[in-house]
């Protein structure tokens, strides 16, 4: 599935950052199976462009395009099927059940990708296995991010947006996501759009852009 962004300008967005971007009142394909590196500093879109794609931001102009249809146009049960099959996101504020346990939280997710490790030797790998059955809310942000990480490789998609997804994160636990992340996103035939505040983080992505 291609995404094709039509100078796409967010509403609240100032005119003397939409000229400076590479991305933001241009036109842009996002090629399946590429990944994509979304830079800026704070307050330059990274998190709106995503919350774009993924349907839950309408104020802007221009038009985003998955192949040739229109996102403006899909109906809240297109938007479902697309969430559950398509697009996976890691959101910053990771939207996890706080008075859940991780374990529970993981649990949410209704059809597990077959082809996906088990979330238990996932959560291994990310030093968090010993932490399932501690409440969210107990947890650092560093352990909750690398559970909303498990929760979105859980899922079925062709598209992965992650949104910081290193920014609470050591050295060691950033590279072994990032292998992770890359070793499922391979294993799906799937792309990545990723947004970061700098260039040299621990996934290397096929292209860089200065949003």
């Amino acid at each position: 599935m291609r995404i094709f962004l039509g100078e796409i300008t967010p509403k609240p967005l100032p005119d003397s950052i939409v000229s400076n971007s590479e991305l933001w009142g241009k036109e842009f394909t996002f090629e399946p199976e590429k990944s994509f590196c979304l830079m800026a500093q704070s307050g330059k879109g990274k998190s709106t462009l995503l919350n774009i794609i993924f349907g839950l931001r309408k104020d802007y102009t221009g038009h985003c395009k998955f192949d040739h249809s229109d996102i403006a146009h899909f109906t809240l049960d297109q938007w479902q099927g697309l969430r559950s099959d398509k697009l996976s996101m890691l959101f910053q504020d990771l939207c996890l059940f706080k008075n859940l346990s991780a374990r529970e939280n993981l649990e949410l997710i209704p059809c597990r990708d077959p082809n996906v490790p088990d979330p238990v030797d996932m959560c291994e790998r990310l030093n968090i296995a010993h932490l399932l059955d501690h409440l969210v809310e107990n947890l650092s942000f560093g352990q909750r991010q690398r559970f909303a990480l498990i929760r979105c490789l859980m899922k079925p998609f062709c598209w992965l947006l992650l949104d910081e997804p290193f920014s609470h994160l050591d050295e060691a636990h950033a590279k072994e996501a990032a292998l992770l992340i890359s070793e499922s996103v391979k294993a799906r035939g799937a792309g990545i759009i990723l947004t970061s505040l700098e260039a040299n983080g621990p996934l290397q992505c096929d292209e860089l852009i200065q949003l």
